[in-house]
């Protein structure tokens, strides 16, 4: 069925398309057409003078639809948390997983290989190699050292699932970067009490991203300018921020962007209540946190981190999007998303003028924004 958005500025993310219809077939975006120009067989959609953006990939999200998925990583978390994130305009995201026992992270591997959702792009573990030092939530009896054999039969057991991997550039050593890059996981420092020196070795190494800019890292100082310093100064290392005011505020959103311009990506770092298990986060009005107060977690989505963007930080609208989307994409290579081109799949966000979603699109088909599903 050939398919046909109109109505609507579409933002691709290379340049804003007005005036045209969006022809979608199969699952996949096919062309940008002339009003007039419609095929006669195509089903046209009034998009109601929407914004239509490539839809929002989260690459750091723990869970959501009332689970946790390191405390219950079974197909029905996997598929409520996928329900929660397609309905409120993440087409795509992966599975996060903190610090924990070998057990869980097994268990997690086997539940994404053997649940295909098309949402769920892999897996990242935030750990178990940071520097306890800034383990921040992180459970401290699970953090170590990465030994060499332990990271091949890791890799092994994930087949191709793990996608990216948050670790302590100052705790590994070289051949453990490499190991990583060779098998095509994309590494992030995090939970890192790195110098300036030391995160520029890593970066040397094979570190592309940073995780969460600014929590959980050694502080930017005068003295000594850190992990985020080296990320500053870099001239491609990605860095990923929580936009929600909390985890950083908006002058520091602000500024971030101004020096890392297309190198800042969002990320929502969501987690979801519980009270028993590895980790209880609790709900406060607009974050969560462990029972003793450390802060734990955003309630943040996707598009809301957009709108601070826009709203606070001093970010246009159209890079904001690519924000949520082109860039998350970059970041780990994944092919066919992350911008609205012939031959990528319909994928996509359809916002109204107010940045309030109207419905998400995942390969062609509309979601609820209620329940999640076509």
């Amino acid at each position: 069925m050939l398919l046909a958005f109109c109505n609507a500025v579409i933002y691709t993310g290379e340049k804003k398309v007005e005036g045209k219809a969006l022809l979608i077939k199969d699952g996949i975006i096919v062309d940008f057409a002339d009003i007039a120009s419609i095929p006669g067989d195509a089903v046209r959609i009034d998009a109601g003078n929407a914004c239509i953006a490539p839809g929002f990939i989260d690459l750091q999200i723990y869970g959501g639809g009332g689970y946790l998925f390191s405390n219950e990583p079974s197909a029905a978390a996997l598929h409520s948390i996928s329900d929660h994130v397609l309905a409120s305009g993440t087409t795509g995201f992966l599975m996060t997983l903190a610090t924990n026992s070998d057990a869980i992270f097994d268990k997690a591997i086997e539940i994404v290989r053997d649940n295909p959702h098309p949402a769920v792009m892999g897996l990242h573990f935030e750990g178990p190699f940071l520097n306890p030092v800034k383990r921040g939530a992180h459970i401290a009896r699970y953090i170590r050292r990465p030994a060499r054999a332990e990271v091949e039969a890791l890799l092994e057991r994930a087949g191709g699932l793990l996608k990216m991997i948050t670790l302590a550039p100052e705790v590994c050593d070289p051949e453990i970067i490499d190991l990583f890059k060779d098998h095509g996981v994309v590494i992030s420092a995090g939970h890192s009490n790195a110098t300036y020196e030391e995160a520029v070795r890593g970066f040397e190494k094979g570190i592309t991203s940073t995780t969460h800019l600014f929590n959980a890292m050694s502080p930017f100082h005068h003295r000594d300018t850190g992990l985020p310093g080296a990320a500053f100064m870099s001239k491609a290392v990605f860095a990923s921020i929580i936009a929600d005011g909390i985890h950083v505020d908006y002058p520091t959103l602000a500024i971030s962007k101004k020096l890392l311009k297309e190198r800042l990506f969002l990320i929502t770092d969501a987690v979801e209540e519980v009270r028993q298990g590895a980790y209880e986060h609790v709900r406060s009005k607009d974050r969560f946190t462990l029972p003793d107060g450390t802060l734990s977690g955003s309630s943040l989505s996707l598009l809301q981190a957009v709108r601070n963007c826009v709203r606070y930080g001093d970010i246009e609208l159209e890079e904001a999007l690519r924000m949520a989307s082109t860039y998350p994409a970059k970041v780990i290579n994944a092919a066919g998303v992350g911008k609205i081109a012939i031959g990528y799949k319909a994928n996509l966000v359809v916002l109204s003028s107010d940045l309030e979603l109207k419905y998400t699109v995942i390969e062609g088909k509309s979601i609820n924004k209620k329940t999640g599903h076509p």
